[in-house]
């Protein structure tokens, strides 16, 4: 998984966090209906499911649940 920073006209960071949520001695697993929500929807969760990695709308979507790996805002 790689993230790109991303950066304004002005050269102010667009991302602002970046925190990992499951470690290797400590998963954090969720089903479909237990993903959730980043700043009341303005980030957004990184999820590895059985579908691939997904951001944690589209998991949503597709009603799939998985590990969760980061948030970002």
């Amino acid at each position: 998984l790689q993230i790109y920073l991303k950066y304004s006209d002005e050269g102010e960071k667009i991302i602002t966090h970046l925190e990992r949520i499951s470690k290797p001695g400590r998963r954090r697993y969720v089903r479909k209906n237990e993903i959730p929500r980043v700043l009341n929807g303005l980030g957004i969760c990184i999820l590895s499911t059985p579908k691939g990695i997904l951001a944690g709308e589209e998991a949503r979507r597709m009603g799939v649940g998985g590990e969760i790996l980061c948030d970002v805002w």
